[in-house]
């Protein structure tokens, strides 16, 4: 059941930020069932009867894993797995590029390709790179969220496609759920996302899907650890088990969110993430803001509003929390008080952005 209201229990900030998002109370009451034995009967019970809905959303006829870890586990373990040659890390913000930086720090030998922040990743760029030879991985975020930059994930995938030795490695942790993202028809080798953005849950579960041909790599790449190794995975997975104890509260409330959204129907969740960012969209222009990502490569899930009028953001976040009990976020890194970011994703209503986008004209600062 989608959100109607902005009220909040007494104390409570309402989360416009881009992760973590609010949480329904349908959703924490899903939380909060009794604990059930990881190793008995009633776990691959739950596990497998959500099973079918995750490859839909995934677009895969293939497994998909449960990991108690933020997606940042998975994504290291994808590079440990993954790359023995050498691996191309496409960057543009915050958390992409920290994907190069996790490179190195493993001891990979790795590539940026890096353009400003706000510019989206071109396929003709990683053309140009991945015909130098010599790389056998690629990581792209989908939905860069320091950002707001949405990367053209089909168009990437069609020229990554041309080099069948490197594997593609995807994050949609902000994209998820969003908009379709048909992982074996573009030919995504790594799907990953986690719990607390788009699908609107507590932070600390990831889900992702592994291809077999990046199976059989993970087969041949000594080191890869046991905590994310996919192969343990996979085992684990044909008993619909995990390699290690999981978090049986978040595979529960997994199981109320994946009810709310077939419930409300795949088609139309995109659907209403598309209107809702489209409303904050034209807020922006309305009051004489600038989108920080360029047309055409924006996020559906969240706007990253570029501070050309060079108001106080600090004081404008502030203002929100104090007078009306929500939080928007006052940019992030680099950019932090010269952008500042709002999110429409998870369970959210024409009637909760448009109370809060009024909010927010009245806290503007002059």
């Amino acid at each position: 059941m989608l959100n109607t209201t902005n009220a909040t229990a007494d104390g409570h900030i309402k989360l416009f930020i881009p992760g973590p998002v609010e949480v329904s109370e349908k959703t924490f009451h899903a939380f909060s069932s009794p604990q059930i034995g990881h190793r008995g009967s009633e776990f691959p019970a739950l596990y497998q009867s959500i099973h079918p809905r995750l490859q839909q959303l995934f677009g895969t006829q293939g497994p998909v894993y449960l990991s108690t870890s933020s997606a940042w586990g998975v994504m290291e373990g994808s590079l440990r797995n993954l790359v023995q040659k050498k691996v191309l890390n496409c960057m543009c913000g915050a958390f992409s590029d920290k994907w190069f930086d996790v490179s190195k720090r493993c001891g990979l030998q790795a590539e940026a390709l890096q353009v400003e922040w706000g510019e989206a990743i071109l396929p003709e760029m990683i053309e140009k790179k991945l015909s130098q030879g010599g790389f056998d991985a690629l990581t792209l975020i989908h939905s860069e969220t320091s950002t707001g930059v949405l990367n053209p994930l089909a168009d990437i995938a069609a020229v990554v496609k041309k080099f069948p030795e490197v594997l593609f490695i995807v994050d949609t942790v902000s994209s998820f759920s969003t908009m379709p993202i048909p992982m074996d028809e573009l030919g995504i080798d790594v799907l990953l996302t986690g719990s607390q953005k788009a699908l609107a849950m507590p932070p600390g579960l990831s889900l992702f899907s592994v291809s077999e041909r990046a199976r059989a790599r993970a087969a041949a790449t000594p080191g890869r650890g046991y905590y994310f190794d996919f192969l343990e995975f996979h085992k684990n997975w044909e008993k619909f088990m995990t390699p290690s104890t999981p978090s049986t509260a978040h595979i529960w409330a997994l199981q109320s969110k994946l009810d709310d959204i077939f419930e409300e129907g795949v088609e139309a969740r995109h659907a209403r993430h598309a209107k809702l960012n489209a409303m904050i969209s034209d807020w922006v222009t309305a009051n004489g803001f600038e989108h920080f990502a360029r047309e055409g490569f924006r996020a559906k899930s969240l706007v990253c509003v570029r501070n050309n009028r060079n108001i106080d953001v600090s004081a404008f976040c502030s203002a929100l929390k104090k007078k009306h009990k929500v939080a928007i976020n006052g940019g992030y890194g680099k950019i932090k008080g010269t952008t500042f970011r709002v999110s429409n994703m998870g369970d959210e209503s024409e009637a909760t952005i448009g109370e809060l986008l009024g909010w927010m004209t009245e806290c503007l600062p002059g």
